[in-house]
């Protein structure tokens, strides 16, 4: 199908994502930026809020001289939208890099990293006009020879100290932008949400009922799991550490597509105070935000695989900022 006000070569939306990615990053495309991103588009991720295509084009330059043979690696686009409010992909990827320069990370390691990268981008007339991005930091860090818990230490001390540190991301820095859509209302779409605001709500028996028993996970720091022990951990983990934080879900995409599974993509956070005791040690009573966003796909037998992102990192920021 044709995208409306969209450049004809793009034969679909993920066709277009797809290859605008590999346009910007792996073919130094770099200077598209100025067309493919607005000047005022906001770019949330959990370490912190860009605003404009400018700054877009800086950090971009900045991990190309660190991780000069970078590639992205599409594994998915699950969408929605219209030419009018907009498109929205949420688009996984696996990213390929060797740490050659010195930069952000610190010293150049020479370590090859393997990582996930998840951005949910709102575009329409050939641009992208919002964004929603998270890496998998904790998966680049110990890949690195870091516990997160000291990488976001160190990186504290690195920019400037505490009191002047760039801040993480909380709805309280928040930028408004102009994508206002909330999802498809897809069956595929509600089922997970409604599956992870189960669990959240500390129904951990819904995992049972609702994933595959061989269901396979892949979950922050880089980490594989399988099977309902694996999920229940993770989940609870995560849980347990916020038991009073609140839960909220912000985008909820659901899709059926020739050769595919059923599958999901839900945009969701937990804001509130480490107050128990799970994946992020001794309560402290710090607020934290945790920006999270999954894709799942269904089986004749439940959710037979899941995707989750979160920043470990940018969650140890906030905790090291709220006891020094």
């Amino acid at each position: 199908m044709a995208l409306d006000g969209f450049d004809p070569r793009w034969k679909d939306f993920p066709d277009y994502i797809l290859g605008i990615t590999k346009e910007i990053w792996e073919d130094r495309g770099i200077a598209t930026l100025h067309h493919y991103y607005t000047e005022t588009m906001p770019v949330r991720s959990p370490s912190s809020v860009v605003v404009g295509n400018r700054n877009v084009i800086s950090a971009t330059m900045a991990t190309l001289a660190e991780f000069p043979d970078r590639q992205l690696l599409g594994e998915d686009v699950i969408w929605c939208g219209d030419p009018v409010g907009g498109y929205l992909s949420s688009h996984r990827i696996i990213s390929t890099a060797t740490h050659l320069r010195d930069g952000v990370y610190g010293k150049a390691t020479g370590k090859t990293l393997r990582y996930r990268i998840i951005a949910d981008c709102a575009a329409r007339n050939d641009q992208i006009f919002d964004e929603w991005l998270i890496r998998d930091q904790g998966a680049i860090v110990r890949q690195m020879g870091w516990d997160p818990k000291l990488y976001a230490a160190d990186l504290i001390e690195r920019e400037g100290g505490p009191e002047r540190c760039v801040r993480p991301f909380t709805p309280a820095i928040d930028v408004e932008g102009d994508y206002k859509g909330t999802g498809n209302g897809h069956p595929s779409g509600q089922r997970y949400a409604d599956l992870l605001s189960r669990i959240m709500g500390a129904d951990m028996a819904a995992i049972p009922k609702e994933y595959d028993r061989a269901a396979q996970v892949e979950l922050p720091g880089g980490v594989t799991g399988y099977g309902w022990s694996d999920v229940d951990r993770f989940w609870m983990g995560l849980r347990a550490a916020f038991p009073s934080a609140a839960f909220e879900i912000h985008h909820v995409i659901g899709r059926d597509d020739p050769e595919f599974s059923p599958r999901a993509a839900v945009r969701w956070s937990l804001t509130g105070r480490h107050d128990g005791w799970g994946a992020f040690g001794t309560p402290t009573g710090a607020e934290v935000h945790v920006m999270g966003i999954s894709h799942a796909e269904f089986g004749p037998w439940g959710l037979r695989r899941e995707w989750v992102l979160l920043d470990e990192t940018a969650v140890w920021k906030q905790i090291l900022l709220h006891t020094g």
